[in-house]
């Protein structure tokens, strides 16, 4: 099997700060993007490898374990957080194949369908809540065990603006559910009764940073490239949005760095509507110019003199 390095993964060496990984994360990603590779399953395998990387470097603690156990694979009981541990092979974490973290809960826990996965590097914890059944609940009247399954459910971030259908497996049953239309990161999701013996089935939700959007708090902020030519004289620009892209009057003499109010296109709010989008202003030049062209902008600079 081969080995999965997750700090070789995002390129970055193992004393790299929080902000190193970050910032190297939404580097790859904005490269690797679905969106920007249409098509290319290459691509899409590496921007997926990308997000299970960050889901366990952004984390302190599914990093300390990663950074204490992960050569050997052999995680002690109580070292990974939610109980997991007692010598099992977490696949990633050093040696193997990271596939086979998956694999380790699979049995018991899994997601099939969708993007960034249930355990991996994702970090599912299973814990066991042994509640005491009626008489009747077991054999002869014995004991009836619950289990409340608590694992980690990872969404891009259109489809946690959106809402989004997904599949996982508990206990060797399929379960449809449904992420609602502005989930935040660390939301927490519980499915009642689905868990092994009628435990409940308890997701936190990761929300994966997007290469070209940004959430702060209920706005979000993305980069517009304009044609230089178009600041200066005013024009249309097209702006992406969560929903999808929208025209953008842009005002004659807009500078670089400018932001552009878009209200009501951010992020769902609790109470209704929804925060603002700002587009901030990237000014651009054609990658080469015509004769015609280059005089032009030579007439422009001389009378700027």
């Amino acid at each position: 099997m081969a080995y999965k390095d997750y700090y070789d993964t995002l390129g970055v060496s193992r004393s790299a700060s929080e902000g190193d990984i970050k910032s190297a994360y939404r580097k790859l990603a904005k490269q690797y993007h679905p969106d920007k590779n249409p098509g290319d399953e290459s691509a899409a395998g590496k921007f997926k490898e990308m997000g299970e990387a960050y889901a366990v470097l952004s984390d302190p603690e599914k990093k300390k374990v990663y950074d204490t156990y992960g050569h050997s694979g052999q995680v002690p009981p109580g070292a990974y957080p939610g109980g997991a541990g007692g010598g099992a092979d977490f696949g990633g974490f050093g040696g193997v194949d990271g596939s086979q973290f998956s694999d380790f809960f699979q049995g018991l826990f899994g997601r099939s369908g969708g993007r960034g996965g249930m355990g991996g590097a994702g970090g599912t914890q299973v814990n066991f809540e042994d509640l005491l059944g009626g008489a009747g609940g077991g054999i002869g009247g014995g004991r009836r065990f619950v289990q409340n399954v608590e694992g980690e459910l990872q969404v891009s971030l259109r489809e946690a603006y959106s809402g989004t259908d997904e599949t996982i497996t508990v206990d060797g049953k399929r379960i449809s559910m449904r992420v609602p239309a502005g989930t935040r990161n660390g939301g927490r999701l519980r499915l009642s009764g689905q868990g092994p013996g009628g435990g409940d089935v308890l997701l936190t939700v990761r929300v994966l940073e997007d290469a070209r959007f940004e959430l702060e708090g209920d706005d979000v902020n993305v980069t517009v490239d304009v044609p230089v030519h178009v600041a200066a004289v005013g024009g249309p620009a097209r702006v992406p949005t969560l929903k999808g892209d929208v025209t953008l009057n842009i005002p004659a003499g807009s500078s670089g760095g400018r932001q552009l109010r878009l209200k009501g296109q951010g992020w769902p709010k609790k109470g209704g509507g929804a925060g603002d989008l700002y587009a901030k202003l990237n000014l651009t030049l054609p990658a080469s110019l015509s004769e015609q062209e280059q005089a032009l902008y030579q007439q422009l600079a001389d009378l700027r003199k």
